[in-house]
């Protein structure tokens, strides 16, 4: 038997299926639109070696296809109501989801729920869909400030699931068959893993009802686990004959339930977050060595990152390490006030745009469901953000900062210097 509960002052509504399922809505009054997703929790570290790009090759696929509706029926029906349709895949969660019209949301939940149970998986899609991955992946590694973040991820976890690219490479997606898509996702794709999540102008029972009806053969098994993430850190570098060396620079930092999260997502912000950051104040415009440069986390359920790119010319490599470098070591040390408050208000005001969103309302409650297994009401994340003080950030960038660096390098990087120089700089 279901049971529904109530969440933030009753717009949020959380039911857990008999079957697994759970589903979360999100009522908003004030818009004419909804949002539907359904958002597994699988992704890249959940392969093994051989599978490396099948969360990522699957996500094409569900749109290629089913017992019902050929991939141009999947399209157009959409699209002839005016939705937008997409997905996307992350090392930790794939996610399928349509925008439409208040009054199209059963057409919404119909298709999510008959690509993710019914896909027919034809030889015909599987082969053009593996030729058009190929392609991107082809893309990706013609663009050097796209491919360096695979190169750095692969650097901090090497070996393991969590250091394999998104996409896959292209011999493993060569060698990926049709019964092997087809084993991962009813594996994977199962009611235990996945939270459907809604959120515009909707009634709960409504989508529950929705729900019920077109995922009733969704797969009730559990699910395989994933392996840990283990951080060891190293060095890669592929010279390329490129107008801009690309860098990437970080550390081991924090995952989701780390007391040190909001600390450290405060420091990347008066980091590297703006236009006012540190970084870019002084690499940027003081200096001009730099077109862009800034510092972001990637925070897993059970490690993270914390990065800083930068793109620059061969010559100027030499003084923008350096200059970086010296930036960590005194962001630990010396924090301001006024730096603080900008970097609150930065998170903040990113966070409250982001829930006029009806899409971000719908990914933000799957997450927090598969992450923490509840919904955190907006005043409790705003709460954690105006609690971190000075010396939290400054006790965050100790710890980071400190430990065993990774650096990714692609380009003319003959004047970047290598790991040993860069963990001498920051001991110094």
């Amino acid at each position: 038997m279901s049971e529904t509960t109530a969440v933030d002052g009753g717009a949020i509504r959380l039911t857990r299926l008999p079957s697994g399922l759970t589903v979360v809505t999100e009522r908003m009054d004030r818009v004419e639109t909804v949002s539907f997703g359904a958002y597994v929790a699988t992704g890249t570290r959940h392969e093994l070696a051989e599978e490396n790009g099948i969360s990522h090759f699957l996500e094409h696929m569900a749109f290629k296809g089913t017992q019902r509706r050929n991939a141009a029926a999947i399209a157009e029906e959409i699209e002839a109501v005016g939705g937008h349709m997409n997905a996307y895949t992350a090392r930790e969660q794939t996610a399928f989801y349509i925008k439409a019209l208040k009054e199209d949301l059963g057409l919404a939940v119909d298709v999510i729920g008959d690509i993710l149970s019914h896909s027919s998986f034809d030889p015909a899609e599987v082969e053009r869909e593996r030729g058009v991955i190929l392609q991107e992946i082809g893309q990706a590694n013609d663009t050097p400030d796209d491919i360096i973040f695979d190169h750095f991820q692969e650097a901090a976890y090497p070996a393991q699931p969590m250091g394999r690219p998104v996409l896959g490479t292209e011999e493993r997606i060569r060698a990926t068959r049709r019964e092997t898509l087809m084993g991962y996702m009813h594996r994977h794709y199962t009611t235990s893993n996945t939270v459907v999540a809604a959120a515009g102008n909707l009634h709960h029972e409504a989508v529950l009802d929705l729900v019920q009806r077109h995922f009733a053969d969704f797969p009730t098994t559990a699910a395989p686990q994933a392996l840990p993430g283990l951080y060891h850190g190293g060095e890669f570098r592929e010279p390329r004959d490129l107008d801009q060396v690309h860098i990437v620079l970080g550390f081991p930092a924090v995952g989701y339930g780390d007391p040190e999260f909001y600390p450290v997502m405060l420091l990347s912000t008066l980091l590297g977050g703006g236009m006012s950051s540190r970084l870019f104040q002084e690499v940027r415009e003081k200096r001009g060595l730099v077109y862009s440069i800034y510092s972001f986390t990637a925070p897993y359920m059970d490690s993270g990152l914390f990065a800083i790119y930068a793109g620059t010319g061969e010559s100027e490599a030499a003084e923008l390490m350096p200059v970086t470098l010296a930036e960590l070591q005194k962001v630990q040390a010396e924090v301001s006030e006024a730096e603080l408050a900008r970097a609150r208000a930065q998170v903040k005001a990113g966070l409250l745009m982001s829930l006029e969103s009806t899409g971000s309302r719908c990914e933000q409650l799957a997450r927090q469901l598969q992450v923490f297994g509840r919904v955190i009401p907006t005043a409790e994340t705003v709460a954690r953000i105006e609690a971190v003080t000075i010396a939290d950030i400054e006790r965050a960038a100790v710890r980071l900062f400190r430990a065993a660096p990774t650096l990714a390098a692609l380009g003319p990087a003959g004047h970047v210097p290598g790991l040993p120089a860069i963990t001498g700089l920051l001991a110094a």
